[in-house]
Parts: C-alpha cells; sequence; structure tokens
C-alpha cells in the first residue's frame, strides 16, 4: 500500500509534456504545473500566434504569462528523488527504433497510441485525449500509429491529399485537381477506398471460398485415401483366402493324383510280377524239358531210346506275346495334368488383366496447366494403335494397325461382339487416362473421337455412332467443315483446315481439345467436363473406297 502512494505522488508531480518528474516547476494561471523549459518550448512553438494555452485544459490566455519556479514544488520533487524512483513508471513505455513516436511528448518520447490523418501528427495516450474531449478533434480519423502520415501530403503543395485520380491511378490534392489532373476522372479517396473495400472484400470472398473447396478436396481426398486402403486390405484379405483354398484345392488334386498313380503303380507292378513268375515257372520247365531231350539225344541204344521217347511229357501251351510300352504308361497323365496347368495360367492371365484394366482404375491429381506450344503438347503423346476386333469389316487396318482405310471389298475379319457392325467406325485397343496427346492425318471425310468402351456397336440404332451419345465426344470433318457433337446435340466450330487434328486430354481435369495442326497449332475446341471411365479413340471414316484416317506416329 505504501509503494502505491508513492506511486501515486510520483504521477502527482510529473509534467504533462515531458511525463518526467518536474525539473524547475512553474505554474500556468490556470494552475496546472510544468517544467519550466517544456512549458516554454510549447509557447514557443505558438509565438507566431495571439493567444497562448495550456496544454492540458487548452485554456486560452491573452498574453503570454511570465513563469516563476516554484518553491514548492521544487522541494517536493527533491524529496521523491531522494526516494530512489527516478525512473519513469512500469506502465509507461518509451518509444524504440522501430517505434511510432509521440510527435507532442518533449524529451524521452513515449510510443504512439494512434496517428491522426488530419493533424499528420501521431499521439500517446495521453496526449491523445484531446481528439476523445474536444468537438474539434473528435471529427479527426485516427489509425494505428503510422511513420508513413508524410505521404499523404503533395509534396508539390504541401497538402493533404483527400482525391483520387482513376485517370493516373495516383492520390492528388485539392490543389492538382486545379492543375495537371483537370479534367481527370477523380472521386474522394474516401470513395476509391470504399469501392476497392468492396471488391477486396470480394476477393476475399472467392479465396474463403477457393479454401473451403480445397478443404472439402482435402477432406473427400483423405476419405479416398481411407476407401482405398479398407478396400485395398479387404482385397488383399480376400485374395489370401482365395488364393489360399485354391492352393489347398491343387494339393489335394496333387494328392489324389499322386495316390491314383501310385495305386495303379501297385497294380500294375503287381500284375507285371505276376506274369514274371508265370514266365519263370515256363524257363525252368522248359530248361528241365530241354534237358530230358538233350540227354535222351546222346543215347547211343536204339532200343532204348524208342523206349524212352514216348515217355517224355509233352510241352505246355506257351504263353501269349506280351508288348510293353514302358515310357508311355503315364505319359496321359502328365499331359492331362499340364493341360490343367496350361489352362490355370490362362484363366489367370486373363482374368489378372481384367483386374488390371477395370478393378483397379482409380485417378486422383492436382489441376495442370494446359499445354501452349506443340513441342509442350508432344511431351503427353502416347503410342495408340487400332484393335481390330472392333473395326468395321468395310474399314482395313495397316500401318500396324494405325491406319483405317475404306475397302470396296469387306474384309474377312472373325466374328466379334466389339466390333462395330453398322458403321465405318473403330476404336484403339490402348484405354486413355491422365494426359495425353495425339495426331490424325485425314483423308477425306473423318470423324475424330473418344469413347468409353461400352459404347454400343450396333443393333440398327444411332446409339452406337460416335456424338450421339452420352458416351463418346466426336468433331466431324465433314465437307471442309468443323463441327462437334455430343449426345446428339451439334455445336459448330470454326478454325483453319488442315488434314491434321491434334486432340489433347486431361482426364482428371475433364479437359478435351481439338486443334488444328499446320505450321501452327490452332485451338478449334476445348470441352470441360467429368469423365468417369477410360477413354478409347475412335475413328470413323465416310466417303468411297481409298478414304482413311491414320494414328500419326509422334517423335
Amino acid at each position: 500500500m505504501a509503494q502505491k502512494g508513492v506511486q501515486l505522488d510520483r504521477e502527482t508531480f510529473s509534467c504533462p509534456i515531458c511525463l518526467d518528474l518536474l525539473k524547475d516547476p512553474v505554474t500556468t494561471p490556470c494552475g496546472h504545473s510544468y517544467c519550466m523549459n517544456c512549458i516554454k518550448g510549447f509557447w514557443d512553438e505558438e509565438d507566431h500566434k495571439y493567444s497562448y494555452s495550456c496544454p492540458q485544459c487548452r485554456k486560452t490566455l491573452t498574453a503570454r504569462p511570465v513563469l516563476l519556479k516554484s518553491t514548492m514544488l521544487a522541494d517536493l520533487v527533491e524529496e521523491l528523488k531522494k526516494t530512489g524512483l527516478q525512473a519513469a513508471p512500469a506502465d509507461l513505455c518509451y518509444a524504440g527504433a522501430e517505434d511510432v513516436a509521440c510527435d507532442v511528448c518533449t524529451g524521452r518520447k513515449l510510443k504512439a497510441h494512434k496517428s491522426c490523418l488530419q493533424c499528420l501528427a501521431s499521439f500517446c495516450e495521453k496526449h491523445l485525449q484531446p481528439h476523445f474531449n474536444s468537438k474539434t478533434f473528435k471529427k479527426h480519423k485516427l489509425v494505428e500509429p503510422s511513420k508513413k502520415l508524410q505521404e499523404n501530403v503533395c509534396s508539390r503543395h504541401d497538402e493533404v491529399m483527400k482525391i483520387f485520380c482513376r485517370t493516373d491511378q495516383q492520390l492528388i490534392c485539392y490543389l492538382c485537381l486545379m492543375e495537371e489532373h483537370k479534367g481527370h476522372d477523380t472521386v474522394s479517396a474516401a470513395a476509391e477506398r470504399t469501392e476497392r473495400q468492396k471488391k477486396l472484400e470480394g476477393s476475399r470472398q472467392n479465396i474463403q471460398q477457393r479454401i473451403q473447396d480445397r478443404e472439402k478436396d482435402v477432406k473427400l481426398l483423405q476419405q479416398q485415401a481411407e476407401a482405398i486402403n479398407l478396400s485395398a486390405d479387404k482385397a488383399v484379405e480376400d485374395s489370401e483366402k482365395i488364393f489360399t483354398e485354391l492352393i489347398r484345392l491343387l494339393e489335394k488334386t496333387s494328392s489324389d493324383v499322386k495316390q491314383q498313380v501310385r495305386s495303379q503303380q501297385k497294380s500294375e507292378v503287381s500284375r507285371v510280377k505276376e506274369l514274371q513268375e508265370k514266365l519263370e515257372q515256363e524257363i525252368t520247365e522248359l530248361k528241365r524239358k530241354d534237358a530230358e531231350l538233350k540227354k535222351l539225344s546222346h543215347t547211343e541204344d536204339l532200343n532204348q531210346f524208342l523206349h524212352n521217347y514216348p515217355l517224355l511229357s509233352p510241352l505246355s501251351q506257351s504263353t501269349s506275346s506280351i508288348h510293353i510300352h514302358p515310357l508311355s504308361c503315364f505319359e496321359d497323365v502328365t499331359a492331362a495334368v499340364s493341360e490343367v496347368r496350361d489352362k490355370l495360367q490362362d484363366v489367370l492371365r486373363e482374368k489378372w488383366t481384367n483386374v488390371s484394366l477395370t478393378g483397379t482404375y482409380m485417378e486422383v491429381s492436382l489441376p495442370q496447366p494446359e499445354p501452349k506450344t506443340r513441342a509442350d503438347f508432344l511431351k503427353y503423346s502416347r503410342e495408340i494403335t487400332l484393335d481390330p476386333n472392333t473395326a468395321h469389316t468395310q474399314l482395313l487396318l495397316s500401318e500396324r494397325n494405325r491406319k483405317a482405310t475404306v475397302m470396296s471389298q469387306t474384309q474377312s475379319y472373325s466374328s466379334h461382339p466389339n466390333r462395330f457392325t453398322d458403321r465405318r467406325q473403330v476404336l484403339s485397343r490402348e484405354g486413355l487416362t491422365g494426359r495425353c496427346y495425339w495426331e490424325v492425318e485425314k483423308r477425306g471425310e473423318v470423324n475424330v473421337a473418344v469413347a468409353y468402351k461400352n459404347i454400343s456397336r450396333g443393333g440398327g440404332s444411332d446409339e452406337c455412332i460416335f456424338g450421339y451419345n452420352n458416351k463418346s465426344w466426336a468433331l466431324y470433318c465433314y465437307n471442309n467443315i468443323y463441327t462437334f457433337w455430343y449426345n446428339r446435340v451439334q455445336t459448330p466450330v470454326s478454325g483453319p483446315l488442315s488434314s491434321r487434328v491434334g486432340v489433347y486430354l486431361d482426364h482428371s481435369a475433364g479437359i478435351l481439345s481439338f486443334y488444328s495442326v499446320s505450321e501452327t497449332m490452332t485451338l478449334l475446341l476445348r470441352v470441360q467436363t467429368t469423365f468417369t471411365q477410360p477413354l478409347y479413340v475412335g475413328l470413323r471414316v465416310y466417303g468411297g473406297s481409298g478414304h482413311s484416317a491414320e494414328l500419326c506416329k509422334l517423335k
């Protein structure tokens, strides 16, 4: 409590101008006390006037008072100095090198609390009070402390610039308006600020909306990443179970085959051994009989020979000849297992290709700027070939399946469900995603298109025609004019005619652009949409025999 009292006394005996303890204190006729040098300096600035005012109460004095030192105040100040509280109060902030200083403070200046655009000066909190108390000052415009107040003053006329010249896009004063800016489109600076503030708010709203959109996109991408992870984990788990079952089935089948082979092996070997034993018995009998015949053949006594000959036992009937093919006993089993292996490999290869093309299709990317020059486009060129299984029977594919030519004779293509049956059309073998560029060299009337794989292939309906459905987008180059077709809606297209058409696709951004290509590239049409499936290049050739369209080989 004692410290608080001392602090109060210190504030009481501080100079309102320099805010430090009074030095050579003097008192004005209105009763306010100041340092002698502070009040003299304040009034010196007003010497050109005919009246003098008190900095605190603003009371006007008609004559400059004679100031005398106040002995009592001086003694009290000296007593305060002895207490060791010479330093300024802790709540007073002096201006540093980087701060805006109060223009009224003398000696060590305090930080400015506000700057006044009318006074073109900055004030600390204490010296700012007249702007709140006086009706005159209340009309002044206060802003955050600024060191650039002089930038609001015309360097030529030394007047505050309150007018904005829209013709020259600069602030001017009223004298400038009467001279070099006379007749220009001008408004008050406040009006220009209001208008620009509206535009600024509009820009901020657009930015904030984009931020919200991007935050939604980020959230969607996070959800998509989570969905991808969950789907992938489930696919791996299910695949492992299926392959485990398949492996078990193969192991069981292998065990069954092995068991059957071993069983048949045992049976066949037993049968062979049985035959072997019979043959060995027959050999033994034949050897015995041969020995008897040999012995008889060596008998010299004629009577004995004739007597013993009928006593020989007759030969048993010989076993029929045996045909053995030891190397081919189980070849059929090996062939059957090999056939199963080959069929399983074909099935796995075919199914895995389908999974790769369809099951895993997903594209996530950020928008990219569209190429500007042909060299930029060629960076995205793709090697594209035509699918013979989709070609109409009057189209001959050549140049390694890059060129389609109308023929008078029907081509001997095999029957295929993907073939176009009613129109001279063909699709590419490759499905396109990401960013791609290709060019088509045409001879005659040609339709250059992109389409989903599930477009109709015939059946007497126009649904199979490129551009006549919501599954294809087509640029018609017919009768020396360009037209664009989508979902049966025709759009005229203007541009220079050329024998070559360039096509740029940014699948993720939903951009499809057609260009007339000669020595330069001219944009014919740019489509902005959303693609939900991979796209396939489509060509349709009109006219008679010899008309053609070729996918150019780009370097």
